[in-house]
């Protein structure tokens, strides 16, 4: 079992300017859904936005400490446009 705040923990390590939200989706600790936003992923696909934060969770998704992660990407225009809608 893994907490939110530790999926919150390894994508920052990766992503230094990212603003995280991680919800147990299950309260079992290995479902989550994740919200990031990060000036990373400017000009790069939603593909590719994902890999990265799968990339930062890699170890923890190896050994089945999480066990399934939806992801909501953003760069930081996107995610204010998003707000402001």
């Amino acid at each position: 079992m893994i907490s939110p705040d530790q999926v919150e923990t390894m994508i920052k390590a990766n992503l230094q300017d990212a603003e995280v939200q991680v919800q147990d989706l299950t309260g079992g600790g290995d479902h989550y859904q994740v919200l990031v936003v990060s000036s990373a992923f400017e000009g790069r696909s939603l593909v590719q936005q994902h890999q990265l934060v799968y990339g930062a969770v890699q170890e923890a998704m190896s050994s089945e400490a999480i066990h399934a992660l939806a992801l909501k990407t953003y760069t930081p225009a996107d995610w204010a446009a998003a707000q402001s809608a």
